[in-house]
């Protein structure tokens, strides 16, 4: 694997774990109510999803469990159509996906 691979994916790892830090103790009506959150969360995701659009086609080959195309549309959206950002998106992404991610990513980064 590339070592700019491994940063990148590094970074996803990092950044997916302090998003999902951000909601700990926090439900949906916390959420909706904190628009620094909300902007915060937004923010992460298109930096995980930079970090995925930036790795070697072998890399993404090489981790086919992993919905690349999904996170970095998601980033996609977040850059280009910031206008129209479902917020409902933005939550789940944090609370539901990010956690699988983890799982999927702490198998492929080397511990620091």
């Amino acid at each position: 694997m590339l070592q700019r691979d491994l940063l990148y994916l590094g970074q996803m790892l990092d950044v997916s774990l302090q998003a999902i830090s951000k909601v700990k103790g926090k439900d949906r009506k916390d959420f909706d109510e904190d628009e620094n959150l909300r902007l915060a969360l937004t923010h992460l995701i298109q930096m995980i999803g930079e970090a995925a659009r930036r790795l070697s086609e072998e890399t993404k080959q090489n981790h086919p469990l992993i919905p690349w195309p999904n996170i970095i549309g998601m980033r996609n959206k977040v850059v280009h159509d910031y206008m129209e950002i479902d917020f409902d998106v933005v939550w789940s992404v944090v609370t539901l996906d990010l956690p699988v991610l983890v799982g999927l990513l702490k198998p492929i980064v080397p511990p620091e």
